[in-house]
């Protein structure tokens, strides 16, 4: 939306414009005198004082005395002042200052709400500050110089006077006068007072300030100031502000103190009366928070302290009150940086901040940043005279260093605060109004304030740079004899110094704005264009470039780098240094410079250590600086003095390995353990450094050998026995690789010290080798671990040749000759044994490789007493037991008892290491039991199944055997392998075999499966189906137990594999006939269905085998009944032989229903619908006639009898779809319905038939047209109107039901009334038809459709339930009788009537008033077309006007001026005045017209009271004079005898028309602009309205109005005349449309007495209803409406009052100037009443309700129709008596007061 062009379209063409009017009172009391600061009155008054040049200011509370504690006797002015501060109440306050007295702008811009003081040098800037007073005073007083002003009010406007005072009064102080308006208001807090005022004082331009409380003068405050001194600005300041805006253009520093005087009772805290009092204030004395919740805390914890702390307190008050007049004394002294600003902005910018500030801004301003020094406050604090001065501390908010800290002066502080602890009085800044925080909204004044602030965060740069530079010159005095520079100790003198200047610089949060205290330190950081800044070091003041922040380990071995201090570095401003990395750690250059200046010493170089390790492991730097560290680092060790071991830390390459004795000798490169003590390994690891390995430290004892003999390795067995205890304790935890150098190292190096001399270790061996004396056994290793010497060579046993040399050779011979040998295989394998942790894997794979042990050869039962001869390996063994002796296998002979030979003994577990076996294996147990001895075989199949799980035989798959070894049920002696047998005796039914039972519960172990593959047994099924019932049951059972086991290739099989037996009788494949012979066929699953069925069983294949042989079938595709696709081809094939087995037409309507549930999926094949469409297969209806219907059509409803319906079998084609019920009951004995259901009509609608009425042709028999069509034109809106309602709520149900929108319905539909409307209906293919008389009918034209409408009356009106169906024809797919019926209440009913029962006519309501509007704009158009008519007419008449002044008279216009004379007459610029008061006028044209209308009988007194009646009494004193026009400016001018154009007249009157309004408009009414005429008299007043009240809305909205002492209720006036009120509103709306008058413009109002017809007020015109009833609105016409001549008549008759009435919009007064408009009303529009009135008298009994053709365009639309008959009047008068008989095609009705009523005329 084009909002712009609205506005504009607004302002040139909106209503008349009107002053915005402001509540004073109001404004005052709600805004400006509420503003939230404490001590805005005070603030307002200082600033007033500054303003005007003031050096002095005094503020004085004068107080009443207490009305119920009288004043004590006593003289005592102590004890007087304490009865005041107690007891008093506020009487006064006045505020004096000797500044400038007001000049005359002054005063009148002090009674101007919001003008400000445009002075861009002043504080004030919105001019409402003064009005602040108003909070507490109603009636301020201001005194200055000479003269005064007093404001007082009057209702709610704020008046004041201004009076000069007589000399003697005169003075050069102004003063304000504020007297409290409440009386009962205590004193406020004496110490919050002279606290603000101290505060005022800091910035302004004041120097004394004075506070008195009646005589006594509580405070008095002086200011003195120091001469002002430059300030260098650096050349690295910016000086610049961000934004562009500002520059700092100098800067001075002064030195400011403040002086207080005051009396103690400011720190006084009356006991007696404040706990009574306290209800009354609302600021300190209210209980904190704090104090709240210090009640909550424990008794026990507080109770001391709070009882030591109100002993102090008390000790102190009770010092105050003695003597409440004692003054003290007490000083502060601050420190100022004053800057001089230069603006600069553009004349845009300057301009948008003067609108907002009422002034433009300064080109150069001031802005101060205020501080305390820590001198400074030092004496501030020092300065209290007294215990008094130290309590009540009146400086408390000057100092910016005391909470809430440093806040915004413009002036006057403010509540917004720098967030820092420094003051900065910034004039310029500009506040929010009610000046309590920075303005930082509004666009152009946050600009503005945002560049100020940063200004001011440039000048505390500014003045931080000079308090360092004075600390930095503090320290030099100190420190200048010290060459050195300043001493540590010189330096934390100034501690506390520099953390109060960083302390005064931190900037924290600002309130309440925290954006305030960002935008000051953004400045104050970026001020500075080098990324550095003074701070405070160990080196005294340097700047952060120079500076580090240094860790104390740091400083342990370096001492020369300047530093932050520890006592400064948790200090805000530091952190904040160090966080904007400003100050940096201390770097690695930093400490390369320090370590390459001087060795370390031996503690440094421990320190140095420790520092770099943490660095290092914490990656604090990069390794290229830490090895720079190291490579410079040098220290010298020694005991004492300078001398000693040099250590250069970049040789270093390993640190101490604990696990080595320091005792030991280490390499160089090894850094001593003495340093690195403490220190986790980790961290030394990050130095690049690793821990001395064994490897090297070997390497280096090996290497340095020969320096020292008690360190030979090779030669000095004590040394070497340390050494090798070493490393045995750490081999564990070497690497292999580790573990390799070592051995490697050590094994060809005699090392090993035995009884035989220091050896190698391959030729040593342990001492517990004792089979030879002279072995080299090892001597002195005992703390050795054996695994170390073992690794190295060290030998445990005696190699095996020696063994077989020196043991199993034979060394005796028995007393047979036999050889006998030394040791037998049992004594050999427990040696072997013993010792088999020594014994070389060699050894152990020779072992396992030579033929040992003998196997057992004993007779039974005795088997291991006697061996075989020959020698086996022991992997070709078993281990002796019983069970592996019945399987007769090679088992190792043990002799000795049963029992004897346990696996878990050491010689058990070395037999099984060499290989001797435990069972035997599966293939091995398989052959056995495959074997011909069945013994072998009985035993090998116990031992198999007894010990498969102990053996683990499960993990060999013996089903893949192909051994015949299983025994199978019905055969004793066969034997199958696992794969050829099965567990489920149920697949026996396949031909299978089946596992032998004893065995089913170890089938798993065999491997033998539970059933056969699934594709086997089908294929066996479809092989060998079942021939009969019972192999079927017991076959499909079988397979419904595998139906998990059905893939889908078996599924596909069985389903197209014909294995179902079915019994099906020869001749017959459904079942029908007589008996025959039965025979079993075969069908696949899916053809045959499970179950029963008494619709289906006799037509298809239904069968039973049990419910578990029945899911089988299932799975294969078999289903429980029919599909529809089959059911439906069934019933195209033979529907007769469906229809008698099922024996009933709604079985058979049922079973096309559920055809037509899945038409969705039947559709699909073609083939089948084509046949569907084509077969005599669905099922119609034909009513028959009953003999009581054929004997009389006139039998009543009750009496008829049901219909009887005769079903039959029929195609598609031939069967219809009942869609019109009127043509069914017309043509029903000749046709064959479908049934009627909408799911059946949909599906016979989609195979083909018909619907009823595309076979009924309806021809539309139509009447002639009738010559008006004002009914035809409503009704089509009408129609289209509820139409869209309709169609809206019936398509939330029946959305596909609706063929066409209100849209199409209103670009396509036509309403034509004709005299008669008839419908005549023949069916086609029948010689049928009928013919019936309509009142509403549709049909199609040549671009439309036309809606006839029968009205042989032109009173008749259409049935609306027949307009209804015509319509619904149109607009749905399927109409039937309750689319009709639904539509039908929307048609009748009003809108408001609709919206009562819950419909949305929101809507329509509002293009309603769309509507309304267009008319009305339509209305203006043609008014701005007369108005361009009279202005050409009016250059017409200034060219003619020359030639016919010698010929015409100067008179008033007479009654030989025809109707229209002026229409086109130009308008005079220079009106002449009127023609002189005749004694009696001459009586015109008009004037005859007046008469003969009954406005003028012939007496002029008579007219004149006649006239009077038009208007009621006028009140002469409340009568007010227009302003004068232009002519009467001038005077009258003499009468030159030229007539007046006509053209100024006719503005004129359409300058009345404008100025007509709505009673309730929201325009004020201004009087018509009125050009001068000479023909008229003089001006009177406007005449008053009637005492009126609302009462009701015409049908068409004109609002009705009753007087206020009507006899009867107004409900009921209504009621009675309902039908005159409508017809006088349509009367009065012919006689507006006349003037182009605004319907709105026009009211009725009915009183019950008085000669009032009609009146004008201010502009809203009133006609009396009782007139009308007495002249016009009786007799029986009244409700047939008037016609003919009658109506001309009393139009005619009103025309003229409203002519009259109109007059009085230029003329208030009933004089001959009123006559002369009246009667020009009447010349200008007679014209068009008398083409209305030809038009009315030609109808021949005229039209009640319409407006005639002879409207413009605009209004056509907005004519009414016919109205009902007299007859349909006259009955619904006789059925209701108080309501109106219906209006024409709908029902209105009267709206109650303040409803919105609808109706249709």
């Amino acid at each position: 939306m084009d909002y712009a062009r609205l506005r504009a379209q607004a302002l040139t063409n909106g209503d008349d414009e009107e002053a915005v009017t402001v509540d004073t009172r109001a404004l005052i009391d709600k805004v400006l005198a509420r503003y939230s600061g404490e001590w805005t009155t005070l603030r307002e008054l200082i600033q007033n004082a500054a303003d005007a040049q003031a050096t002095t200011v005094k503020v004085k509370f004068e107080t009443l005395p207490s009305t119920s504690v009288p004043l004590p006797q006593t003289t005592n002015r102590s004890e007087l002042l304490r009865h005041a501060v107690q007891n008093h109440t506020l009487r006064r306050l006045v505020v004096q200052n000797d500044g400038q007295p007001f000049t005359k702008t002054d005063w009148a811009r002090l009674k101007r709400i919001a003008e400000g003081n445009p002075d861009e040098t002043k504080i004030g800037a919105f001019g409402v500050g003064f009005y602040s007073v108003f909070a507490d005073c109603e009636e301020p007083f201001v005194s200055s110089g000479s003269e005064a002003m007093a404001f007082y009010w009057k209702g709610n406007a704020l008046f004041t006077k201004k009076y000069s005072l007589p000399q003697e009064q005169v003075t050069k102080d102004t003063a304000f006068v504020l007297d409290y308006r409440n009386t009962t208001t205590p004193l406020p807090n004496l110490l919050s007072v002279s606290q603000f005022l101290a505060t005022s004082l800091t910035f302004v331009a004041l120097q004394n300030i004075e506070f008195w409380i009646d005589d006594w003068r509580i405070l008095s405050l002086q200011k003195k100031s120091s001469p002002s001194l430059g300030v260098p600005i650096p050349r690295d300041l910016e000086t610049r502000a961000q934004g562009g805006l500002m520059k700092l253009k100098a800067a001075g520093r002064t030195s400011t103190q403040i002086d207080g005087t005051f009396m103690s009772v400011i720190g006084w805290k009356p006991q007696a009366v404040a706990s009574n009092r306290n209800n009354e204030q609302h600021a300190s004395e209210l209980p904190s928070l704090r104090n709240f919740f210090s009640r909550l805390t424990s008794a026990t914890s507080q109770a001391g302290l709070r009882g030591k702390a109100a002993k102090e307190e008390q000790v102190v008050q009770d010092s105050i009150a003695e003597d409440l007049t004692a003054l003290s004394t007490s000083t502060i002294f601050l420190r100022v940086t004053a800057a001089t600003i230069e603006t600069s902005v553009s004349a845009s910018f300057s301009a948008e901040l003067e609108r907002a500030t009422k002034k433009p801004p300064p080109r150069e301003t001031k802005l101060s940043i205020l501080t305390s020094s820590y001198d400074e406050t030092v004496a501030s604090e020092m300065s209290a005279s007294s215990q008094a001065a130290k309590v009540a501390d009146i400086f408390a908010s000057v100092l910016p260093s005391k909470k809430p800290g440093g806040r915004i002066f413009i002036g006057f502080p403010t509540a917004q605060t720098t967030g820092a602890g420094m003051h900065i009085f910034a004039p310029s800044v500009i506040p929010t109004v009610e000046r309590e925080a920075i303005d930082l909204n509004a666009r152009w004044v946050r600009t503005w304030n945002q560049d100020m602030l940063r200004v001011a965060g440039i000048i505390s740069r500014l003045a931080f740079i000079n308090e360092m530079a004075d600390l930095d010159q503090k320290l030099k005095r100190l420190s200048a004899d010290n060459k050195k520079g300043p001493s540590l100790a010189d330096v934390e003198k100034f501690v506390p110094e520099a953390l109060h200047i960083l302390k005064t610089y931190t900037f924290l949060d600002s309130t309440p704005s925290a954006q305030v205290g960002e935008l000051i330190e953004e400045g104050f950081w970026t001020a500075w264009k080098r990324p550095a800044i003074e701070v405070f070091s160990s080196r005294g003041v340097l700047s952060t470039s120079k500076v580090r922040n240094s860790s104390e380990e740091v400083s342990k071995f370096v001492g020369g780098i300047p530093v932050i201090l520890n006592s400064m570095k948790n200090d805000p401003f530091i952190k904040k240094l160090i966080d904007f990395e400003l100050i940096k750690d201390v770097t690695v250059d930093d400490i390369c410079q320090e370590l390459n200046a001087k060795a370390m010493d031996k503690d440094q170089l421990r320190h140095f250590i420790q520092w770099i390790a943490n660095a290092a492991s914490a990656a604090d730097y990069a390794q290229s600086d830490l090895r720079r560290l190291l490579d410079v680092a040098v220290a010298t060790v020694s005991e004492g003095g300078d001398s000693g071991e040099i250590i250069t830390l970049g040789t270093i390459l390993f640190y101490h390995n604990k696990n080595i004795p320091a005792t030991l000798p280490m390499p160089p490169s090894c850094l001593p353990h003495a340093f690195t003590a403490g220190i986790p390994e980790v961290k030394l690891r990050a130095l690049g450094w690793e821990a001395l390995g064994i490897v090297p430290w070997v390497r280096f004892l090996i290497e340095s050998a020969g320096q020292k003999e008690e360190q030979n390795l090779m030669k000095n067995p004590s040394f070497a026995v340390q050494v090798l205890t070493v490393l045995s304790k750490n081999w564990e935890n070497l690497g292999s690789s580790a573990k390799s150098s070592v051995e490697s190292a050590l094994r060809n190096i005699t090392v090993m010290p035995t009884k035989m001399g220091m050896k190698k270790p391959s030729e040593s061996f342990f001492p517990s080798v004792k089979l030879f004396d002279d072995l080299p056994t090892l001597e002195g290793c005992a703390n050795v671990k054996e695994k170390f010497l073992t690794t190295l060579g060290v030998r445990k046993t005696v190699d095996l040749d020696t063994i077989f040399t020196r043991l199993l050779t034979p060394s005796a011979t028995s007393a047979g000759g036999a050889v006998t040998p030394r040791w037998s295989h049992m004594e050999l394998i427990r040696y072997l044994a013993s010792v088999e942790a020594d014994i070389p894997s060699a050894d152990m794979k020779k072992l396992r490789e030579s033929a040992l042990c003998p196997a057992e050869d004993g007779p039974r039962g005795m088997e291991p007493t006697k061996g075989t001869s020959r020698l086996y390996k022991v992997s070709e063994l078993f281990e002796p037991k019983d069970t592996l002796r019945a399987l007769r296998l090679p088992i190792l002979q043990w002799p000795g008892p049963p029992g004897s030979f346990r696996t878990t003994s050491k010689e058990g577990q070395f037999l099984t290491k060499l290989g001797l076996r435990p069972y035997p294996s599966v293939p091995e147990l398989v052959d056995m039991m495959a074997s011909a001895d069945e013994d072998l075989r009985r035993n090998a199949m116990t031992y198999f199944i007894q010990n498969h799980s102990v053996n683990g035989y499960a993990v060999f798959d013996i089903s893949r055997a192909p051994n015949a070894i299983l025994p199978i049920e019905g055969d004793e002696k066969a034997l199958v392998s696992p794969s050829q047998c099965f567990v489920n005796e149920r697949a026996a039914v396949l031909g299978y075999k089946i596992l032998r039972k004893q065995l089913h519960d170890h089938a798993p172990k065999f491997g033998v499966q539970r059933d056969p593959n699934i594709m086997l047994c089908v294929d066996r099924l479809l092989a060998n189906p079942p021939k009969d019932r019972s192999n079927a049951i017991t076959l499909f059972e079988y397979f419904s137990s595998r139906l998990a086991d059905l893939n889908m290739n078996a599924l596909a099989k069985l389903k197209n594999a014909a294995i179902v037996p079915v019994v099906r009788k020869k001749g017959s494949s459904f079942g029908f006939g007589a008996k025959a012979e039965e025979s079993v066929v075969y069908v696949k699953p899916q053809n045959c269905y499970l179950g029963n069925s008494t619709t289906y069983g006799d037509i298809f294949d239904f069968v039973d085998f049990g419910p578990n042989a029945n899911t089988f079938l299932f799975k294969c595709g078999a289903r429980t009944e029919p599909t529809k696709h089959e059911i439906a081809t069934l019933a195209c094939s033979e529907p007769a032989r469906l229809l008698s087995v099922m024996q009933s037409p709604d079985k058979y309507l049922s079973l096309l229903r559920s055809l037509a549930d899945d038409w969705s999926t039947l559709r699909k094949d073609k083939e089948l619908i084509r046949k569907m469409r084509s077969s005599a297969w669905l099922l119609g209806s034909r009513e028959l006639a009953t003999s009581k219907q054929k004997e009389s059509e006139d039998v009543s409803y009750e009496e008829e009898e049901a219909p009887v319906k005769h079903y039959v079998l029929a195609a598609p084609g031939e069967i219809v779809i009942l869609d019109d019920y009127i043509s069914y009951r017309l043509f029903k004995e000749s046709l064959l319905c479908a049934p009627e259901d909408e799911t059946l009509e949909a599906f016979y609608q989609a195979l083909g038939s018909e619907n009823l009425g595309s076979r009924v042709r309806e021809q539309i028999l139509v009447g002639t047209k009738r010559s008006r069509q004002d009914g035809a034109e409503w009704l089509r809106k009408h129609v289209v109107e509820r139409s869209k309602i309709f169609l809206h709520e019936y398509a939330k149900d029946k959305r596909e039901l609706v063929k066409r929108d209100a849209k199409w319905l209103e670009a396509n539909l036509q309403v034509i009334s004709v005299s008669s409307v008839g419908l005549r209906r023949s069916l086609q293919g029948h010689n049928k038809y009928h013919q019936e008389k309509r009142s509403a009918a549709s049909t199609q034209g040549d671009n439309c459709w036309i809606l006839y409408i029968a009205a042989e009356h032109k009173d008749d009106k259409p049935d609306m339930y027949q307009v209804g169906q015509a319509i619904c024809q149109l607009l749905l797919n399927r109409p039937n009788q309750s689319a009709y019926i639904f539509f039908e209440p929307f048609l009748k009913l009003g809108l408001l009537q609709l919206r009562d029962r819950g419909y949305n006519v929101d809507r329509i309501l509002r293009a309603k008033a769309a509507e309304a509007r267009i008319a009305e704009e339509e209305r203006r158009k043609a008014l701005e077309a007369e108005q361009s008519k009279i202005r050409e007419r009016e250059q017409e008449w200034e060219q003619t006007r020359a030639a016919e002044a010698a010929r015409q008279e100067v008179k008033t216009p007479t009654r030989d001026r025809m109707p229209g004379a002026f229409h086109d007459s130009p308008e005079d610029d220079h009106a002449l005045a009127p023609p002189p008061q005749q004694e009696k006028p001459r009586r015109g044209f008009f004037s005859d017209l007046t008469r003969r209308l009954g406005l003028d009988t012939g007496d002029d007194n008579e007219q004149q009271r006649q006239l009077d009646n038009f208007v009621p009494p006028s009140h002469p004193e409340q009568d007010t004079k227009r302003p004068a026009s232009s002519g009467e400016n001038k005077g009258r001018q003499a009468d030159d005898g030229r007539v007046t154009s006509p053209a100024v007249v006719q503005q004129n009157l359409l300058n009345a028309i404008n100025s007509t309004r709505a009673h309730d408009s929201a325009n004020l009414f201004a009087p018509p602009t009125e050009r001068e005429v000479k023909e008229k008299a003089t001006y009177c007043d406007a005449t008053p309205a009637q005492n009126i009240t609302f009462a009701a809305e015409a049908p068409r909205g004109m609002r009705v109005f009753v007087s206020k002492d009507l006899s009867i209720d107004a409900s009921t006036f209504l009621a009675n005349n309902i039908v005159r009120i409508k017809q006088f509103e349509l009367l009065l709306r012919d006689c507006g449309e006349i003037y182009r008058l605004p319907a709105k413009a026009l009211h009725i109002f009915y009183d019950e007495k008085g000669g009032t017809i009609a009146f004008n007020a201010n502009g809203s015109v009133f006609c009396n209803l009782r007139f009308f009833n007495q002249l016009h609105g009786t007799g029986e016409e009244m409700w047939r409406g008037l016609k003919g001549q009658k109506r001309v008549e009393a139009t005619t008759w009103w025309w003229v009052v409203l002519a009259h009435e109109l007059a009085h919009n230029l003329v208030k007064a009933h004089d001959s100037e009123h006559s002369y408009y009246t009667e020009s009303f009447i010349q200008q529009y007679f014209p068009s009443m008398m083409a209305k009135a030809v038009g009315w008298m030609a109808e021949g009994g005229g039209n009640a309700a319409g407006s005639g053709s002879a409207l413009p365009p605009s209004t056509a639309g907005q004519t009414g129709i016919p109205s009902g008959s007299q007859q349909s009047a006259a009955r619904a008068d006789t059925q209701q008596s108080v309501a109106a008989p219906p209006p024409p095609y709908s029902e209105g009705r009267f709206g109650q007061p303040g409803s919105n009523g609808a109706s249709y005329w």
